[in-house]
């Protein structure tokens, strides 16, 4: 508050505060501390401080005109400027001046123009005696100037903690500040006694300050108004779209993470997927549990079906226990929304056999592998019902009854794709009627009837038009309608009869034919539109689809042709020769296997052509069912004329509609059962990768974590490449990273031992790129057993481990520490990758390779994605993941997503909340009542979330003091809904009553229990059988499998259940360093080996994999006594045959024999690495394509080396022999090579223009040395001279006979048949142009087979004809 003395004494000023003043001190044109001191709303306080700052601003701006000028005057007139156009409240008539105030605020507005025009307002006199009048009130004029005017700005630095007292503090400092300024100036006597007109002068040129209001008050006003209206700053406007999506901040990830639904229940695809979005299905209703139960069972597996649901089926008792599970497991994932994980955890009596009475019957109703089945076919029930849903109401919105489609249709419709089939079968029968409904009137309609209107394209079919013309009661006439013919067919026996005629077909059809001659259509025309509207009715009928899909996921056969790129392409060792010629595989056969996919990606690179089709066996029992529920009973030939309609009919609804819609369907099927086998094959696959225990030495404890020294050599290049030694601790954490040149030096060797001594690792894995990583492990072994290695023994300097003269002395210590090789797929992977980027940012790639070594051996880790997905979901729950270690832990948190009921977004934002507590829960009822976590997400996770228990810290005593007390529990795979069940096991394991734990922890029974040595025996001499079924009796809680859980937890709690830590074969080695495979190294195959050193019985070499070898010298040469030396030489490249592979993974030897003998090398390997055929194969027409292929071959082989001296012959084709030609004169002629073969010459000769003649011209060896030339098997000429003469300029001149030739008759050339003329001609004035052929021969005339030797002959047996 304003001190009280500082107010104005003047009573009558005070009463006077008028509407005006309070209007401007709400908008703060004056400060009011006591307002400032009272403001509570932080947001108003921030939006008047930016007013008063712009204001005092402009201020100052516009005192800065007078500042400079007036200052000078202000000091040696002792009249303040700065304070002239400020004037006092008008006190009440006849009232005297007011005294001088002692008040921080002087009651002063600022002016403005409506001020200055005032008719009161006083002159310069009264200005001057104002100013006079301030000077003599205490002389503080330079005081009150500064009064006036508050520096905000420095006040609003630091405001908020500066209290009344060092506010008037900084004030006086500010004053003492100018008063110091304007002495340092000194004074100006020279401006004293200026009179009147001075002043007006001196306001005639400086002006009074206020000539530029108006400009500022509208700078003031828009400026506000920008303020006001400028929309507020979001991440949205900042970043790229594709940014926001990769830090998931869209507005469906904020929903994702809001809604209390597990994240992958909300996503369409997978969360791994980069397009993952949020789904937009509605849930299930128990109401739609049943008949979703039914339609997923019956889809679970062949096997699955053929075992419960077989009359004979081993499990045939509990398909009704399989269905019900099949229920309890809907309702848990689409009711419920619980993810697998949890279920098969903590729900699994549910899926399981649970009868009371046989407790000691264990069937495994659903597998894990079948439970993620269910929740794939649950989302497909889902959609279906949705779409099923959409079709029910566009079915009402027809405003029809259809008697067919809701007892027929509708309750057979269990596929997406009969929804579609009876959507479209809806649309085509009352499409007129569905328009009509859509065709709504309005009341002004009428007016814009006669308006012309653009005509819209027409998307009338055939159907349609049939359909609307008589044609339709024609069809009507065959007595049965297509509906009814499907119900037949479906029932398999006729329960509508055909309406026979009594007319035969034409007729019958011939009565519907139109009295106009001119417009009238045949009869067989009519019948063939009335065909055609059956045939249509039928092929879009959704149960016979239906059962033809049926047909061909049974009986379908596929077939592959290669094109004509594909059968060069495609060779013996291409990997599609295996289909290339595929003839008639059945579809069943080819479900689980990648064969289709590969067929596919062939097809899809047009190498080859697929055809899918049906075995005439179930083609022909197809259509003799169609035909049986069409036909008519009768055996009268009208009715068997009638039954052949019918017949036509059902061949050309199966023909142009059913067998299409099977073979586009069947492809689709097949490709998706084919990548859901493929998904599910790379699961199994990683799932025996990651599904592992970290490594542990015999003495470690199953759980423990070791400590790993992981080494490698990288390329095991010597010159360039450096040994890296990276040292992990039991937690994860990089704690040392070396590199050292080589292990051969001393000082190298201590080093290493050194490390080995400093950090004790509990295991050493050695990886690489090279063969040239067998060195470096058989090294390490040595120096680590205090062995020589085997290499010392062979070293060379070559070698890049030193010179063979050098000293090998034996290690004095050895260490007990195993060396292998591991798995280094996930490690090749990380040295590239951001992860490792971000959390090794100075390693070289090498040491970032060796880091994921190790941490593979500490923790291995749209459908393909899926899988995987799923696989490490699975995997994460069934170890579980700390919490706080995931939190503090970046590379452990990449763990946190996969946990049940979580995801990317869920375990990022918990993550931050538990940051922002401190990093650190207690227990796991902190996700509740900290708000971490929602209830249906709680749920889910909390069994697989762990809070690793501090041994020290002992439970309170106070029951009810557990809020911030570790629970013993909470480090268990016991989920808190089953909390009390633990410690029932517990105090009953350790015969207690309630009344011996009443002032304990809840959970004291169960820290006792663990700690119990003799807990085992205590535990397992507990009826588990008998409590499971009491609490059945009680609840009907099905806990006996959760039961076991709970025992086996207060025994090992989070013990380990993945498969112990697998060791590498010499195969798996060897494909990690060299990339070679039993199929690529193996006896008989042909290799490219280089000489690496000669010696006296044998060559060492070397494969381009870089693994070595030697040849013995007798398979040198065939002699087998040729010194190595007189055959090849060192740094030579020479084919070799393997003779055999050694491969000793202990020693680190691994190589091959070779034998270099030609005997060996001439019988080749194509049998080794020809592609297998498929048991399918197409042998005769392999084989007359091969013949073929090899006939082109030989041709072009031919063709290329054929030389004939002519001045004519010219190595050309056909095409560029008429480029040739284009530029010559008609009867021009070119000799060119055949494509038929060496004994074949082709003869070009120029027609017409764009006209040119190929001749066959056959060469026969006479068998005297000479040749025969022979054209058409008619003509034969002894050389091309002859030929050309006598035939090709024969025939030219016979063709310019018949073109120059003046007769009435019409000859043109025959452009199809070069050298053919056509003879035209009228038969009469009302027919058409008819044409005869003419070909031309080197001495006559053909028409048709009558030869005559010139033109008028030619017409004269056109005459006769």
């Amino acid at each position: 508050m304003a001190d009280p003395q500082a107010i104005s004494d003047d009573s009558s000023e005070e009463a006077e505060e008028d509407e005006e003043e309070a209007r401007r001190i709400r908008e703060g044109f004056i400060v009011d501390e006591d307002e400032d001191e009272e403001e509570d709303d932080e947001e108003a306080r921030q939006r008047r401080r930016k007013r008063r700052k712009r204001r005092h601003r402009r201020r100052d701006e516009e005192e800065a005109l007078e500042d400079d000028d007036l200052e000078l005057l202000e000091e040696n007139t002792g009249t303040s400027f700065r304070n002239r156009l400020t004037r006092l409240r008008r006190g009440p008539e006849g009232g005297s001046p007011p005294a001088p105030s002692t008040s921080k605020r002087k009651p002063i507005v600022e002016s403005s123009e409506d001020d200055l025009d005032d008719e009161d307002l006083p002159q310069v006199q009264d200005i001057q005696r104002i100013w006079d009048d301030e000077r003599a009130g205490g002389g503080r004029d330079d005081e009150e100037d500064m009064d006036d005017f508050i520096d905000y700005e420095d006040e609003d630095e630091g405001a908020g903690a500066m209290d009344e007292q060092e506010r008037e503090e900084r004030r006086r400092e500010r004053k003492k500040r100018e008063r110091e300024r304007r002495k340092a100036i000194g004074s100006r006597p020279e401006l004293a006694g200026i009179d009147d007109m001075a002043w007006d002068e001196i306001h005639g040129v400086f002006g009074d300050g206020h000539d530029y209001d108006w400009a500022l008050l509208g700078d003031d006003e828009m400026d506000f108004e920008e303020d006001r209206l400028k929309p507020e700053m979001r991440y949205q406007d900042v970043f790229e779209p594709s940014e926001i999506r990769a830090r998931m901040l869209t507005e469906d990830d904020d929903l994702i993470r809001a809604q209390d639904i597990p994240e992958r229940m909300q996503l369409a695809t997978s969360s791994l997927s980069q397009s993952s979005t949020l789904s937009l299905h509605q849930n299930l209703t128990e109401a739609d549990l049943d008949d979703a139960a039914m339609w997923v069972t019956v889809r679970l597996s062949p096997r699955k079906t053929r075992d419960f649901f077989s009359p004979e089926g081993p499990y045939n008792m509990y398909r009704e226990p399989l269905v019900m599970a099949v229920t309890y497991a809907l309702r848990f994932l689409f009711v419920q929304e619980f993810e697998v994980p949890y279920i098969w955890t903590h729900k699994r009596d549910y899926i399981s056999y649970f009868n009371p009475q046989e407790m000691r019957t264990r069937v495994q109703l659903i597998s894990l592998a079948e439970l993620w089945r269910i929740y794939a076919l649950g989302q497909k029930y889902r959609s279906l019902a949705q779409r099923r849903n959409a079709l029910a109401l566009s079915y009402a919105r027809l405003n029809v009854e259809d008697e067919y489609f809701e007892q027929t249709i509708r309750p057979k419709i269990d596929s997406v794709e009969v929804v579609t089939d009876a959507t479209e079968w809806l649309t085509m029968t009352y499409k007129v009627k569905k328009q009509d409904a859509f065709d709504f009137q309005f009341h002004d309609d009428e007016d814009q009837t006669e308006s012309r209107k653009r005509k819209a394209p027409s998307r009338i079919s055939a159907y349609e038009v049939a359909k609307k013309s008589i044609v339709s009661k024609l069809a009507d006439g065959f007595g049965i309608k297509p509906h009814q013919v499907v119900y037949n067919f479906v029932a398999q026996e006729n329960a509508h009869f055909v309406d026979d005629q009594e007319l035969n077909p034409i007729a019958f059809a011939e009565q519907f034919t139109d009295p106009d001659a001119t417009v009238a259509q045949p009869a067989e025309e009519l019948l063939r539109r009335a065909r055609m509207i059956l045939a249509t009715e039928l092929g879009k009928d959704p149960l016979l689809r239906q059962a033809m899909r049926d047909l061909f996921k049974t009986d379908a056969l596929i077939s592959v042709l290669p094109t004509e790129r594909g059968m060069t392409k495609i060779d013996e060792h291409h990997p599609y020769f295996n289909f290339k010629y595929l003839h008639h595989k059945s579809i069943t056969q080819m479900m689980d296997t990648l064969q289709f996919l590969h067929i596919l990606a062939a097809e899809a690179e047009l190498l080859v052509t697929v055809s899918t089709f049906l075995t005439n066996e179930a083609k022909s029992k197809f259509e003799r069912r169609l035909n049986d529920a069409f036909a008519s009973d009768s055996y009268s030939d009208t009715a068997r004329a009638w039954n052949e309609e019918r017949s036509r009919v059902v061949q050309e609804a199966l023909e142009q509609h059913l067998i299409p819609v099977g073979v586009k369907w069947a492809r689709e099927w097949l490709r998706e059962e084919v990548e859901d086998t493929l998904a599910a094959h790379c699961g199994n696959v990683l799932r025996e990768r990651i599904d592992v225990a970290p490594y542990i030495t015999p003495e470690m404890k199953p759980g423990d974590t070791a400590s790993v020294l992981a080494v490698s050599w990288g390329k095991g290049d010597p010159q360039k490449d450096a040994i890296t030694l990276v040292f992990l601790d039991e937690a994860g954490r990089l704690r040392e990273h070396i590199k050292i040149d080589n292990l051969v030096d001393r000082d190298y060797q201590d080093e290493f031992t050194d490390l080995l001594k400093r950090r004790r690792p509990d295991v050493i894995v050695v990886g690489g790129l090279s063969m040239a990583t067998t060195k470096l492990s058989s090294k390490v072994r040595s120096l680590v057993n205090g062995e020589p290695s085997s290499s010392d023994q062979t070293a060379n300097g070559a070698d890049g481990w030193g010179s063979s003269d050098a000293p090998r002395e034996a290690n004095e210590q050895a260490f007990n520490i195993p060396v292998m090789y591991v798995r280094d797929e996930v490690a090749r992977m990380y040295q590239h990758s951001k992860r490792a980027a971000e959390e090794f940012s100075a390693l070289s790639p090498v040491a970032k390779y060796c880091v994921g070594l190790a941490r593979y051996t500490q923790i291995p880790k749209e459908k393909l994605l899926s899988a995987l997905e799923r696989t490490l979901v699975d995997v994460t729950n069934k170890v579980g993941v700390d919490i706080n270690r995931a939190v503090n832990d970046s590379y452990y948190q990449h763990l946190l997503p996969f946990v049940c009921g979580l995801g990317p977004r869920k375990a990022q934002v918990l993550v931050k909340k538990i940051s922002a507590m401190g990093g650190n829960l207690i227990n796991r009822d902190q996700f509740i009542k900290s708000s971490l976590l929602t209830t249906k997400i709680f749920l889910n996770a909390a069994g697989f979330l762990r809070i690793s228990r501090d041994p020290e810290v002992k439970l309170s005593k106070n029951r009810h003091a557990d809020d911030d007390v570790q629970d013993p529990l909470d480090d268990t795979r016991i989920h808190p809904e089953d909390y009390e069940l633990a410690r029932k096991m517990a105090t009953d394991a350790l015969e207690l009553d309630e009344e011996d734990i009443h002032d304990e922890h809840p959970s004291h029974v169960v820290s006792v229990i663990m700690q119990d040595a003799d807990n085992e025996k205590k535990l397992n001499e507990l009826n588990l059988d008998e409590f499971a079924v009491s609490m059945y009796e009680a609840n009907e809680d099905r806990k006996r499998h959760t039961l076991n859980i709970i025992r086996e937890e207060l025994l090992k709690p989070f013990s380990e259940q993945r498969a112990p830590f697998p060791s590498l074969g010499p195969w798996d080695v060897l494909t990690m360093l060299s990339g070679e495979t039993p199929r690529t190294l193996r006896m008989g195959l042909i290799v490219s080996i280089m000489v690496v050193r000669l010696e006296q019985t044998l060559v060492n070499i070397r494969l381009d994999s870089g693994i070595e070898g030697v040849i013995d010298i007798g398979y040198l040469t065939e002699d087998g006594n040729i010194a190595p030396k007189d055959v090849v030489k060192k740094g030579q490249t020479i084919p070799g045959v393997i003779v055999d592979v050694k491969l000793d993974l202990p020693a680190d030897q691994f190589f091959v024999k070779v034998s270099v003998r030609k005997s060996d090398l001439n019988a080749g390997d194509s049998l080794f690495r020809s592609v297998k055929r498929d048991d399918h194969w197409n042998l005769p027409q392999f084989e007359r394509d091969l013949e073929m292929q090899a006939r082109k071959k030989r041709a072009e082989i031919d063709r290329t080396r054929r030389v004939v001296k002519h001045p004519n012959f010219h190595n050309f084709n056909a095409t560029q022999a008429e480029n040739y030609l284009d530029k010559q004169q008609r009867g021009d002629v070119v000799i060119r090579p055949s494509s038929k073969g060496v004994d074949h010459l082709a003869v070009t000769w120029k027609v017409d223009d764009k006209l040119y003649q190929h001749i066959d011209v056959t060469e026969i060896n006479t068998g005297q040395g000479g040749t025969l030339l022979v054209v058409d098997e008619k003509h034969q000429y002894a050389d091309l001279d002859e030929l050309i003469v006598n035939h090709v300029q024969a025939t030219a001149r016979k063709v310019e006979e018949l073109m120059a030739h003046e007769n009435i008759y019409g000859f043109t050339l025959n452009r199809r048949k070069p050298g053919h003329f056509n003879l035209c001609f009228l038969a009469n004035k009302n027919s058409t142009v008819q044409t005869w052929p003419v070909r031309v021969m080197p001495e006559s005339y053909c028409l048709f087979d009558a030869a005559v030797a010139g033109v008028p002959e030619l017409c004269d047996a056109f005459k006769v004809r």
